[in-house]
């Protein structure tokens, strides 16, 4: 609590992101908790100390600033338990890993190669993307600045939904250090972090671990850690609202504040400098995110030189087909009844005719097998709406279609699920038809039952449904066919570049 109010420790010590561990169930103070990896395998014993249910609107607002299910933080935490465990952790063995093992540098070690480069400055250089050359003047700008030694130091674990991934990443660094880095001044370590994308707040705990790590000075820069856009458009944070919480705490973290503004391009020149403030006229040249995705990987055209050096566009080229190549999910949400089956296998149709491998994900079918044994809590709901949603991420994962027809009544749920795909591979058609068209519809007598009360949380009638606040395709029934619904998606899927046209 003091951390999400205040920023500090009990003790006073400044540490702006809680670090937490969340449980469903009740777990006696005393007793001993085994923590695995996701293999299985014991890596620590924690004695619980301290359990208790944590207030998780205060958690969202505090530290993320919001409770916008746009946030990845705020969907993830949808999925947390009711109650927080805290207690003091003995070490078995460190997680095991097998990828680039010569880069998961320990704090202690990454010091000792600092050491060793003989420059008592250390610059620092936090990223989740890969380096262009925007970033590249970035760096090459604050080693002048500073005249010391450069740590390039990407996060390789959880970032935001829709990042390149990490080993294409990871290879995009070795190559930029290769090619165009002096290593007598520069190591390069990966950070096995994962991001809160909380902005201001991130930015600080980035410069606390980074001091950890042996560096004075750290870059940031506009937007740092920020996820984008909430539901409305607006950006989660102000673009200087890293740095100049960043700035107002540095003193107190032993880190100098290295801060840049956008980076452009000067034909002219053939170099990079900082957007100048003073309405400079010259021509200047930048590429967005979205850009560099939607108008030039995911058309399958190479990255312009000025933009990206030929190594790292050709890896990403390779790790980022076109669009048209791409997976993609269809989330049918709506009531019993609405017509999502019938629309989901019209477009399983449409897109087979098109040469696209598609898998259907119908509700009531899923719970046949994948979803087996579960109930109609609203628990064991978003349990199977959580698990159609895994499955659809790793089949669009190795770029596949998956089309998911679900009732997938709660907004929460759905967000989370949401967050499991890259950004704007997830296509979400609310099919909106009143309960008493679905009444008319019913051949399986569902709506009658719950009216006589035989059939307990029913949606629509004595359970809620939540409709999609901003979903990329609506749908009304009732002035439509099935197959012109499912046209009107195709015809989105069109819009996006997912289809040829």
């Amino acid at each position: 609590e003091s951390v999400i109010a205040e920023m500090r420790l009990r003790n006073g010590l400044l540490f702006p992101m809680p670090i937490t561990l969340s449980t469903g169930d009740w777990v006696e103070p005393g007793s001993a908790l085994a923590l695995r990896d996701r293999r299985n395998e014991l890596i620590g014993v924690m004695v619980i100390e301290e359990i208790f249910e944590w207030d998780r609107r205060a958690f969202l607002n505090g530290v993320a600033g919001s409770e916008d299910l746009r946030h990845p933080l705020v969907a993830e935490a949808q999925g947390w338990g009711k109650f927080m465990i805290s207690g003091n952790i003995e070490l078995i063995a460190h997680p095991t890993h097998y990828d680039f093992a010569g880069l998961r540098k320990t704090p202690s070690h990454v010091r000792t190669e600092l050491i060793g480069l003989g420059n008592p400055t250390v610059v620092a250089f936090q990223t989740r993307n890969p380096i262009h050359r925007a970033h590249e003047a970035v760096m090459r700008q604050a080693l002048e600045r500073t005249g010391g030694s450069l740590l390039i130091h990407p996060t390789v674990g959880v970032t935001k939904p829709g990042d390149i991934d990490q080993y294409t990443r990871v290879l995009s660094y070795q190559a930029m250090l290769k090619g165009y880095f002096d290593t007598q001044r520069t190591i390069l370590a990966v950070l096995p972090l994962a991001m809160r994308m909380a902005g201001p707040r991130e930015a600080l705990w980035h410069m606390i671990v980074r001091r950890n790590y042996g560096a004075d000075h750290f870059l940031v820069g506009r937007d740092h850690a920020s996820p984008g856009v909430d539901s409305n458009g607006r950006p989660f944070y102000d673009s200087s609202a890293a740095v100049e919480l960043a700035q107002r705490y540095s003193g107190e973290i032993g880190v100098e504040v290295v801060d840049f503004n956008e980076m452009v391009y000067e034909p002219q020149h053939d170099r990079y400098v900082e957007r100048p403030a003073n309405g400079d006229t010259r021509s200047f040249l930048s590429l967005s995110g979205t850009q560099v995705r939607d108008e030039y990987l995911g058309k399958g055209i190479d990255l312009p030189e000025w933009f990206s050096r030929p190594e790292v566009s050709l890896l990403l080229s390779r790790a980022y087909p076109p669009k048209k190549k791409q997976g993609f999910c269809i989330w049918l949400t709506g009531l019993s009844g609405a017509g999502k089956s019938t629309i989901a296998d019209i477009l399983e149709l449409l897109l087979s005719e098109k040469a696209r491998r598609v898998t259907v994900l119908d509700g009531d079918v899923v719970r046949l097998n994948l979803s087996k044994g579960l109930g109609f809590s609203r628990e064991d709901r978003d349990t199977n709406v959580l698990r159609i949603g895994f499955v659809a991420a790793e089949i669009v994962r190795h770029g596949g279609i998956a089309i998911c027809a679900a009732i997938s009544p709660f907004l929460e749920s759905r967000a989370q699920v949401r967050s499991m795909f890259p950004s704007g591979s997830f296509i979400e058609v609310f099919v909106d038809t009143p309960v008493a068209v679905c009444e008319q519809r019913d051949t399986k007598g569902l709506y009658a039952k719950a009216r006589r009360g035989e059939i307990k949380g029913f949606t629509g009638i004595d359970d809620p449904y939540e409709e999609p606040v901003d979903p990329e395709v609506l749908i009304e029934t009732t002035n439509s066919t099935p197959h012109r619904a499912a046209l009107v998606v195709i015809e989105k899927l069109s819009q996006e570049g997912f289809l040829e046209t």
